[in-house]
């Protein structure tokens, strides 16, 4: 069957995903990760506001056009891939990593996602608060690569 994952018996639906001006697309077979909203330093800059996050197994996303993909090397710990025509910020990668995060806003529908909890969340500077009941993490917790 053409949408079984790693010969398993899931099916699961094709996601698509775009920055605003369409120069970064890409296709998805696979399940996200819940959001996560990081409030770190750096997340604020390129955002402009704290950011929210899917992810995915690298080998599950497929780049239908990156003719604007440009990436920056944020850290010695990872990289941010954004689109230089339109600006978006789309991909966060950590280096040695076998998934990449996605901004959960780029996917042409996200009324499946659901938000996980709070990272950095001692960095959260005081113009915005926040009162769901989300865990609140004051750092970010290494996930497995």
């Amino acid at each position: 069957m053409p949408n079984e994952i790693n010969n398993s018996k899931k099916v699961t639906k094709k996601l698509n995903g775009s920055c605003l001006c369409g120069l970064v697309s890409f296709k998805i077979l696979g399940k996200l990760r819940d959001v996560i909203y990081c409030h770190c330093a750096q997340c604020l800059r390129t955002h402009g506001h704290f950011s929210a996050y899917t992810q995915v197994e690298k080998k599950l996303l497929e780049l239908v056009n990156c003719d604007g993909l440009k990436w920056y090397n944020s850290s010695k710990k990872a990289r941010r891939g954004f689109c230089m025509n339109c600006g978006a910020s789309i991909f966060y990668e950590r280096f040695g990593s076998k998934k990449m995060s996605i901004a959960a806003g780029m996917f042409e529908s996200i009324d499946f996602l659901k938000s996980k909890e709070h990272i950095f969340f001692n960095e959260k500077p005081n113009y915005y608060e926040i009162n769901d009941k989300l865990i609140k993490w004051s750092q970010y917790y290494l996930e497995k690569l």
